[in-house]
């Protein structure tokens, strides 16, 4: 017999199950931000060789078109929180959401490749806010019982909207005869990929429009009336509003915001826990995760798979991202978050040294190039299996070790610093990737391996364990 009783929150009030539904229905829109996040992050991965071929570059020029999206990344991800402060967590959507479609439509329609790289760089300063305010206004609007479930949809939309991003260009591909400069609609197929994201985008706007302000800003903007109103509506209280407000504001009076001073220190410059923040973002990055999302079309290619096979591989990746990204959200709380980066780092390890292996076999060259079938068969299970440990390990563990490990005194300029080593790392690997594979692919993916192995004594000596403390407890 199940029990009706109301769910009782973290400051020990009642929740209203039965505003659950227009709650989710707010989150999911703001979860939009995230999953164009992830599509517009990999919807490059299909592009990648059409562009090759329609501008003649070489694999120097070719890695900063696809990595330079990045650099507004770190830049959208920095002013965001400002921005919102400023006006608001709504418009900070309805600006991303311009952005996106400016992006999609200036990158289908470039006029060379100097301006296809400008429209990336807006898309870039789109993800970098999508990056920050889903996460910002989902945990300001979230009942407290209800907080760690709905904070969940901001990284399910993110693998979501990688998964779709390589389907949809496997479909465009079918569509084209398997030519990615095959013409759809007067288009090449790689100019119809990246402007399908038009779609999605003015989709983030219109939800935009018909979600609250976040409660937080609005009393931030001395906005009384319109905070209550949307606290009746997601807390379901009609009656201590005047007592909530009161808490609310005397929460944000006694914040301490952290600055880049605070976090110095030590013989090395920064506090010993900010390195270790570092640490955990930059190995992140250093195993190659986003070479399978930006360029495993590409790599597939490169090793004697025909396009059409390549573009379904890369979707397939993307499922197996998505089951990897549940099995950590299941487990992340009861195992433990250091136990699963652990286990993730001996996998990944094991994987990508099996597809180092299997790509040293490698035969032919230029156009003509082809993997046995029993190397080709280990290249491409390894290469799944190295999604699946990152998806269900470091892909999840590290924002939940970011979020809790840093002492509250911190949190917020630490966070900053360890996100933008996180980019930094990010650009890092995808801007050096293609030139990399063609010196030595094999040898690259054996330097992934290494990064692999060296996070797993990383963790053990440095990294502690968060799981069931308080962020209080963390300092």
């Amino acid at each position: 017999m199940t029990s009706t009783a109301p769910k009782v929150d973290a400051g020990g009030r009642k929740a209203h199950p039965d505003h659950l539904g227009h709650v989710v229905f707010i989150t999911a829109a703001a979860a939009m931000g995230g999953f164009l996040f992830g599509y517009d992050s990999s919807v490059i991965n299909g592009a990648v060789e059409g562009i090759r071929g329609k501008y003649d570059i070489g694999s120097a020029a070719l890695a900063q078109v696809v990595a330079i999206a990045l650099i507004g990344c770190a830049i959208g991800a920095a002013t965001a929180g400002r921005v919102a402060d400023r006006i608001g967590r709504i418009r900070v959507m309805q600006i991303a959401a311009v952005l996106f479609t400016i992006s999609a439509v200036g990158s289908a329609l470039p006029f060379a490749l100097w301006d296809l790289a400008m429209w990336r760089v807006i898309g870039g300063f789109a993800i970098g806010m999508a990056s920050v305010i889903g996460p910002a206004y989902i945990a300001e609007v979230a009942p407290a019982a209800y907080r760690g479930r709905l904070g969940s949809f901001q990284q399910a939309a993110i693998v979501i909207g990688i998964a779709i991003s390589q389907l949809i260009n496997w479909g465009i591909l079918q569509a084209a005869d398997g030519d990615q400069r095959g013409t759809i609609m007067g288009l090449e197929a790689w100019q119809v990929m990246l402007g399908v994201m038009v779609v999605p985008a003015v989709l983030y706007g219109l939800l935009s429009l018909a979600i609250p302000e976040s409660p937080r800003y609005l009393i931030s903007a001395d906005r009384i009336d319109d905070a209550k109103r949307v606290l009746r509506d997601v807390e379901g209280r009609d009656n201590d509003l005047d007592l909530r407000i009161a808490e609310i504001r005397d929460h944000m009076r006694s914040e301490h915001k952290s600055s880049f001073k605070d976090l110095l220190g030590g013989r090395f410059g920064f506090l010993p826990i900010i390195w270790i923040g570092i640490g955990l973002s930059v190995f992140q990055q250093l195993v190659g995760i986003n070479v399978i999302f930006y360029y495993s079309a590409t790599l597939w290619q490169s090793v004697g798979i025909d396009p059409s096979s390549s573009f379904f591989y890369s979707f397939t990746t993307s499922i197996i991202n998505i089951i990897g990204t549940v099995i950590a959200m299941v487990f992340v709380d009861r195992i433990g978050r250091r136990p699963l980066a652990l286990i993730g780092s001996a996998g990944m390890a094991v994987s990508l040294g099996l597809v180092a292996w299997a790509f040293s076999h490698k035969t032919g060259s230029g156009s003509d190039i082809t993997l046995p079938n029993a190397e080709g068969t280990v290249a491409l299970i390894g290469a799944h299996a190295f999604v699946l440990f990152f998806a269900l390990s470091w892909g999840v563990v590290v924002w939940v070790f970011l979020g809790e490990m840093f002492p509250n005194r911190l949190r917020a300029a630490a966070l900053g610093v360890a996100a933008s080593a996180q980019w930094i790392a990010n650009w890092a690997i995808t801007a050096s990737f293609p030139s990399l594979a063609d010196w030595n692919l094999s040898a690259t993916y054996v330097i992934y391996t290494a990064f692999a192995a060296l996070s797993i004594p990383f963790v053990l000596k440095f990294v502690p364990e968060t799981k069931g403390k308080t962020l209080e407890e963390m300092g």
